[in-house]
């Protein structure tokens, strides 16, 4: 069974870290789930989710700060990891190899490993200072994936959207969703 590490930071878009775990849930993959404590407020704001409502969609979940955590060791067997979404300040972290709390940490085991890190960073506009860090990700081994709408799939709703961006996430560590629609030539 795959592992995938799902990580939900502060920025704005906390339905991308959910819904990536209702699609992991359907297809039967064992999820650990971390959640920074910003994202719980933003959790709070944009979905009217608790934290408790969303540790339900996981299997395991672990605090922020438990720095000895499985996803903290490169012993631990995790297939991949999607932070969705990803601020500035967590991206910014990773590309500067700071382990400050058990995301960054996790996404820095990741690309010591040569395992699939997905960053869906959610801030815009960049400056030069956050590009060079998306290079500095890229060049490690990372994948820069930012949630962008795929209008071609002719979308009715947010959901649509949001379910759209997931599974493109998903595709990244090699994860089919049913509901994905492709580009017709």
């Amino acid at each position: 069974m795959k592992k995938i590490i799902i990580a939900i930071s502060g920025a704005s878009g906390a339905i991308y870290g959910i819904t990536s775990l209702k699609l992991l849930k359907k297809h039967n993959i064992e999820t650990h789930l971390i959640v920074s404590d910003a994202a719980k407020i933003t959790l709070h704001e944009e979905c009217a989710l608790s934290i408790n409502d969303v540790k339900e969609l996981a299997t395991h979940c672990y605090n922020i700060n438990d720095i000895g955590a499985k996803p903290a060791s490169g012993t631990f067997d995790a297939d991949g990891m999607i932070i969705a979404p990803c601020s500035i300040k967590t991206m910014s972290e990773i590309a500067n190899c700071i382990s400050g709390n058990l995301i960054t940490r996790s996404a820095d085991v990741m690309l010591k490993e040569r395992k699939k890190l997905v960053v869906a960073l959610r801030e815009t506009p960049f400056h030069a200072g956050h590009l060079h860090n998306m290079l500095k990700i890229t060049e490690a081994g990372g994948i820069i994936a930012p949630p962008v709408p795929a209008f071609y799939t002719k979308p009715q709703n947010i959901e649509d959207i949001v379910t759209q961006s997931c599974c493109r996430l998903l595709s990244l560590l090699d994860i089919k969703c049913d509901n994905t629609i492709k580009w017709k030539e």
